[in-house]
């Protein structure tokens, strides 16, 4: 196999760690069955900037998924079908966990419908080094694990390094679905993606006047991964409107849903959001790697007092990340991450809501972890 494909199947088995195994159980009646997933575990020890120290330990990352595959009639087709146990945030003290629906999707040649990766993510995910924090992957790029990683639905198409996307639309009452438009060139070992995308912000709906005025928000996005022997080089930058959804930062810091991410909710108008990201993994043996990385985004206008409780909004979310990885045996991998972030991220409904166990709080966090793929 050529070293550029090698390096295309090793960049999508780490942005894509769903998909990158898999158990083949066999063929029946012509469709080829296998399962995948991993079994993890990890302990996360918080050290927020306002409060106290904590530790939690969760085995909810744990995810299952199902596929099928077969040719009918010349053409390749393929079912996924992916869960975790994120569902069900009761109490701390509750241990009973719903399987959440991950990833549905039919696929069929070039074409791609159904609940997965969003055109955002494709295009800078597969580009990026390699990242323990559920959630704090993909900070400073456009896909930065904002409030929509997998839409409901969503239609992509793909021809050689071409990947266009249309997925449902963030804005309920959007007349079009959020677009992005992609292209992957890779020579030499190395890899570049360049990418654009497209939506409907609600204007009124983020002013929570009742009214219908929207406005148009495009943004353009950049990405490369670098090969060099043992080491690992990647790069990202981003900069538009209507991206701070999908970038997971804009008007209100972290915590503005929908609408309220992309304007600003005093005059209206559709704020510009700013991201870059860099990273380098070293692979010091064959089965012991590090990475480090930083990424940051930027809103041009900020809502100050957007805060949860004493923390107010800066105008830029910046993250660290340094990761330690030893895989033991063959799939199974036990590693430590700390990283370090100056504003609290992923909050569901408040510090006081069960469901905001998904919360990573301003300050530091050490994860220790132990993951078994198959």
């Amino acid at each position: 196999m050529m070293l550029k494909n090698k390096l295309a199947l090793a960049i999508i088995a780490v942005g894509i760690s769903t998909q990158a195994a898999a158990v083949e159980i066999g063929e029946f009646n012509g469709t080829q069955l296998s399962i995948g997933g991993y079994v993890k575990a990890e302990g996360i020890v918080d050290m927020p900037d306002d409060g106290d120290q904590d530790f939690e330990g969760s085995m909810r990352q744990t995810r299952l998924n199902v596929s099928a595959k077969r040719k009918i009639q010349g053409h390749n087709v393929k079912a996924f079908v992916e869960g975790d146990f994120w569902d069900n945030n009761m109490t701390d003290s509750d241990s009973t966990y719903a399987l959440r629906l991950r990833h549905a999707y039919i696929g069929v040649d070039n074409f791609t419908i159904g609940q997965t990766w969003n055109g955002q993510f494709f295009a800078n995910a597969p580009f990026d080094v390699e990242m323990v924090n559920f959630w704090g992957l993909g900070t400073g790029t456009i896909a930065g694990n904002g409030a929509v990683v997998r839409p409901d639905l969503g239609i992509h198409y793909t021809l050689g390094g071409l990947r266009l996307t249309l997925q449902d639309p963030v804005y309920d009452q959007a007349g079009f679905p959020d677009m992005v438009a992609a292209y992957t060139y890779r020579t030499g070992g190395h890899a570049f993606n360049l990418a654009v995308t497209g939506r409907e912000v609600g204007v009124d709906d983020a002013l929570g006047n009742g009214g219908d005025d929207t406005e148009f928000g495009a943004a353009i996005s950049a990405a490369a991964k670098l090969q060099f022997a043992d080491t690992t080089l990647a790069f990202s930058a981003f900069t538009g409107e209507g991206a701070g959804v999908y970038a997971g930062w804009g008007y209100n810091g972290a915590y503005g849903p929908n609408q309220e991410t992309d304007v600003n909710s005093e005059t209206g108008d559709l704020i510009k959001t700013t991201g870059f990201s860099a990273g380098v993994t070293q692979k010091f043996m064959d089965n012991l790697r590090g990475t480090i990385r930083y990424g940051q985004v930027e809103s041009d206008e900020i809502n100050t007092g957007a805060g949860i409780g004493p923390q107010p909004v800066d105008d830029t979310l910046k993250m660290v990340n340094v990761n330690l990885i030893y895989t033991y045996l063959p799939g199974l991998d036990l590693g430590i991450e700390w990283r370090d972030q100056n504003a609290g991220t992923r909050v569901a409904g408040g510090p006081n809501d069960p469901a905001s166990s998904s919360m990573r709080p301003k300050g530091q966090q050490v994860e220790l972890f132990a993951k078994y793929s198959f």
